[in-house]
């Protein structure tokens, strides 16, 4: 069962479609449930509703296998997303990978204190949530603000799971803030990667992969249950994002 509102969001002046995704026994049991925030939205749960075409279909897979959580998907603003999805402004890694010239990003902040501080206020009150299990996932962007949402946040989201993360675009702003940032309260951290990112054998393809695997070498340091998997011929779309679900609410839920 999908419900979708709009809420509006201070920071940015506008309103922002939430899709949210209630068990099948939602209204049948009183229960509570732990909640999962995921970026992209319009990417999470249905073909029809996805840019591009091709989503995650979290709704089939969540009801074939009957799991009892509530999944929040947050719209993205399609021009915007870059700057929303990046903490700071791009950097010079970033510049050299890319060949960036127009500067992006900066407007993380905002977005993750939107999230924490109205957001989930929100979905808290109108939902029988447990409000201390939390979760976050995200992709490829989407993985680089969920690494610095359970930096700002540790406490509220203690299970992360993200999956071809683009750190690359504020990779030495996150690494500083992952090596002087206390993790003690994140119960778990799951990270993967695909060798063909950018296609098969080019430099950007190695460097997506040196990229998490830096990130993963400061975060298995700092959280004892953290698994990072670099998939054979992994590739940057939904079609292959999609192959990896089961995955993502093993760490999650489990």
């Amino acid at each position: 069962m999908i419900e979708i509102f709009s809420v509006y969001i201070p920071a940015f002046e506008e309103e922002r479609k939430i899709r949210i995704y209630l068990p099948n026994d939602y209204n049948l049991v009183k229960r509570r449930y732990p909640v999962i925030y995921m970026h992209d939205g319009q990417n999470v749960f249905r073909d029809n509703d996805a840019i591009g075409g091709v989503s995650l279909e979290l709704e089939t897979y969540l009801n074939e296998k009957k799991l009892n959580v509530i999944v929040v998907g947050i719209d993205q603003n399609k021009e915007e997303r870059k700057n929303e999805y990046c903490p700071w402004v791009n950097g010079e890694y970033s510049k050299q990978l890319r060949g960036e010239i127009e500067p992006f990003g900066g407007k993380g902040k905002q977005y993750i204190n939107f999230i924490v501080n109205e957001l989930k206020t929100l979905i808290d009150d109108k939902y029988r949530t447990l409000i201390d299990h939390s979760s976050m996932a995200g992709i490829s962007l989407g993985g680089l603000i969920t690494t610095y949402a359970c930096c700002r946040y540790p406490k509220v989201f203690k299970n992360i799971v993200i999956m071809s993360s683009a750190f690359y675009a504020n990779q030495e702003n996150i690494e500083e803030l992952l090596r002087n940032t206390d993790l003690s309260a994140i119960n778990s951290f799951y990270l993967d990667c695909g060798t063909n990112e950018a296609g098969e054998g080019t430099i950007i393809s190695k460097e997506f992969v040196n990229s998490n695997k830096s990130v993963y070498d400061i975060l298995k340091e700092k959280i004892p249950t953290i698994n990072f998997n670099i998939i054979d011929g992994g590739e940057h779309n939904y079609l292959h994002f999609r192959n990896r679900i089961p995955e993502l609410f093993n760490h999650l839920i489990n």
